[in-house]
């Protein structure tokens, strides 16, 4: 029973004793003088009565008190409480739950806490690592070209070098950049109903010189009208990973295609190219931040492309998947949520 009905009840009783006592006193006029005794005996128990409930409802909230701080104490030391009961209905047992959704809630908060930090750990780890050795570069011919005395040939090829190093040094650091508002939040996707050939089309216009230089031909295949609900900025950035990774890894004279295809729920965009391949075993591993197969250890990059082209489509509630055959390909399936 609640603590607060009980307090009215109590008082109603107190009010009653009272009530029997003061008419019995009073009540003069009755000829029988039994009735004039048992009224305040009557009154006299039910008050007795009341004294002997209020002590065990007194009793009741010093155990409920000292059942709460128990439970509190088994929280604190990490343990199930023993005394909790999660099918009684009583007023105990909705406290513990509570507490104990509570208390879940903060080994979740807890437990993010440490991820957050495990990843910064992480991010510092691989930063300072991929860093090093362009850094290292650029050290070591400057330090040549300041000690040394070189023909005007041999210090433009190091000049040119220096600056290659700086070129890569520059997509590190964007690179770095965007993963780390990718994983912390602290960008804003602008979803609305946008032109997906025009997204397609700026994804293209990025990586269109670098298909020059390897004779590398690109086709599209996309109706002009087709809509989809995205980001057109974020999205661009993950096809363009997408195409310059083909391009990377696609001998001279190979080609890429990029075909859209409406489904019910998703629109799909494969982006296919005739590069060395992807073994199936490493098909989740391509997307892992830093990655870099063996085979492919030689081309220039640092293993964050793909994972960017990832995080991007998940935050817009699509996803990724690939699909290859070594030395015949690889085709990139991008779903978008359809509207």
């Amino acid at each position: 029973m609640e603590i607060g009905k009980c307090k009215q009840i109590k008082h109603i009783l107190i009010l009653s004793a009272a009530a029997l006592i003061l008419t019995g006193v009073l009540w003069e006029y009755i000829p029988s003088a039994g009735i004039r005794v048992i009224l305040p005996v009557s009154g006299a128990l039910i008050l007795l009565l009341v004294l002997l409930w209020d002590r065990i409802i007194r009793r009741q909230q010093a155990d409920f008190a000292n059942d709460i701080c128990e439970t509190v104490d088994d929280l604190m030391a990490g343990r199930v409480p023993e005394k909790y009961r999660p099918y009684e209905d009583s007023s105990l047992s909705k406290v513990q739950g509570k507490l104990l959704q509570y208390y879940d809630r903060l080994r979740e908060g807890q437990w993010q806490s440490e991820q957050d930090k495990q990843t910064i750990q992480e991010l510092v780890s691989d930063i300072s690592h991929q860093v090093k050795t362009p850094v290292a570069n650029l050290r070591m011919f400057t330090g040549i070209l300041k000690q040394h005395r070189l023909t005007e040939e041999k210090q433009a090829e190091f000049l040119e070098t220096i600056s290659l190093q700086v070129d890569k040094l520059d997509f590190l650091m964007q690179s770095l950049i965007k993963m780390s508002r990718l994983e912390t939040g602290t960008f804003t996707l602008h979803m609305k109903q946008n032109s997906l050939y025009n997204t397609i089309a700026q994804a293209v216009n990025g990586i269109w010189a670098k298909a020059e230089e390897k004779s590398i031909s690109i086709e599209v295949c996309c109706d002009i009208d087709t809509t989809v609900r995205h980001d057109p900025k974020w999205t661009a950035e993950a096809l363009g990973n997408l195409l310059d990774n083909g391009i990377k890894y696609t001998p001279k004279g190979g080609s890429i295609q990029i075909s859209v295809r409406p489904w019910q729920f998703y629109t799909r965009i494969d982006v296919s190219d005739t590069g060395m391949g992807i073994a199936p075993e490493h098909y989740n591993d391509v997307f892992k931040r830093f990655y870099r197969a063996e085979e492919a250890a030689g081309e220039e990059g640092v293993g964050l492309g793909l994972y960017l082209t990832r995080s991007i489509i998940t935050r817009q509630k699509g996803y990724i998947s690939v699909k290859s055959e070594a030395g015949k390909g690889t085709v990139f399936s991008v779903f978008l949520l359809a509207e």
